[in-house]
């Protein structure tokens, strides 16, 4: 059977080991390799890099890999390798990718794609210019929710979209009596943390994808948490922002409210939902779940705080059904970005489309320091 080779650096990382290891590479593998359009099929050939080589043989003899290595330059040069895949930090991100491009590999890579959107935006040109097909992690179009609320997007559910109130976030714990759920980088601004640099490269593909280009935004990003506890038990300052509260106001005239923190207790279905209304009808979608209350079936509410509220509001919202088996999100972006490498389909979540995540995250903070409305130009090549 044919093959691709795969370069996967930085699967010692939460998230380049679960997601994109395990349950995207190694799935893909076990169920005999990906299907082009023309019958034929191609398997995955995977070789792990990074620093740490003990931690590689650990992982690579746990999964049945028989290559690894710590050094990338050699890895690159290899032309059993065609696609190079980063979920390193971002600290680290440029530099591998600006040799993988000059190597001629075709990229795949975790977002933020750069520490600034000048730098993501030279990426995105150096991939062009060398020919290399490229590719950003777009996750959470692919989850269940969301897919759901895509599909209400496209049959015109909800007539007009008027706005969207967004809910993320959880209480991540300070480190020190309970070990804290995400690594103490996340909470180091010289180290690429904060929650803007983390969600707010989300937040632009979901909602440039669903509702419309981000044209404006309004943020505070705040350290509510000023002291945490990092893995080895020692007390650290935290320089990077774990809480903000952001309004973003999309082509079309959508308007956006969207709360991101690691510093609020749940008190919803789902880690992460989002509120949508229109003029024919609402949408409440989370990572798995779809509820909707279309025009028709709305209730009609009299304001009296003198009464106990009698209408069980939640109750009159409708589950949206399944309707297909969703894979996990990780893989079936892979499936879709291997299938731009091998039989040139469709992808349209680029290093331009990186580029303008970064460039959110950077408006939003400018916005926070500065205290304005941001408004955001076309990024282009």
């Amino acid at each position: 059977m044919e093959s691709i080779g795969i370069i996967m650096n930085g699967v010692t990382g939460r998230m380049g080991y679960r997601q994109h290891l395990v349950r995207s590479i190694l799935a893909i593998r076990d169920q005999g390799g990906v299907e082009l359009p023309d019958g034929r099929k191609v398997q995955v050939d995977p070789i792990l890099v990074g620093r740490n080589e003990a931690k590689l043989a650990e992982i690579a003899a746990r999964h049945g890999l028989e290559k690894y290595s710590t050094d990338l330059d050699q890895v690159l040069a290899d032309p059993a390798y065609a696609i190079y895949f980063d979920a390193q930090l971002t600290s680290v991100r440029e530099d591998a990718l600006r040799r993988a491009i000059a190597a001629g590999k075709h990229i795949y890579t975790e977002k933020p794609t750069a520490e600034n959107s000048e730098v993501a935006l030279e990426l995105a040109r150096l991939a062009t210019a060398a020919g290399v097909k490229n590719g950003v992690v777009h996750d959470k179009l692919y989850l269940p929710g969301l897919r759901k609320l895509e599909r209400l997007l496209r049959g015109g559910f909800f007539g007009q979209v008027l706005s969207v109130r967004g809910e993320f976030g959880y209480w991540v714990f300070e480190g020190d009596w309970q070990p804290a759920q995400r690594p103490s980088w996340n909470y180091r601004a010289e180290d690429g943390g904060g929650i803007v640099m983390d969600m707010f490269a989300h937040w632009n593909y979901l909602l440039e994808n669903l509702f419309g280009q981000v044209e404006s935004v309004y943020t505070r990003a705040v350290t509510h948490i000023p002291t945490r506890v990092d893995e080895r038990g020692a007390t650290y300052q935290a320089t990077a922002d774990d809480a903000a509260y952001a309004i973003f106001e999309l082509a079309g005239g959508v308007m956006v409210s969207l709360n991101s923190s690691w510093t609020t207790r749940v008190n919803r279905d789902e880690l992460v939902e989002f509120h949508v209304d229109g003029t024919h009808g609402s949408a409440v979608a989370g990572l798995h779940r779809c509820r909707i209350q279309p025009r028709a079936a709305t209730p009609k509410p009299v304001w009296n705080p003198d009464l106990v509220e009698s209408i069980p509001f939640r109750e009159q919202w409708q589950e949206m059904p399944d309707n297909e088996v969703f894979d996990n999100g990780f893989k079936a972006q892979w499936e879709q970005f291997l299938l731009h490498v091998l039989a040139d389909g469709p992808n349209d979540y680029d290093l331009l489309a990186g580029a303008r995540g970064v460039r959110l995250a950077e408006a939003g903070l400018e916005s926070s320091a500065t205290g304005r409305r941001i408004e955001l130009t076309e990024l282009s090549l």
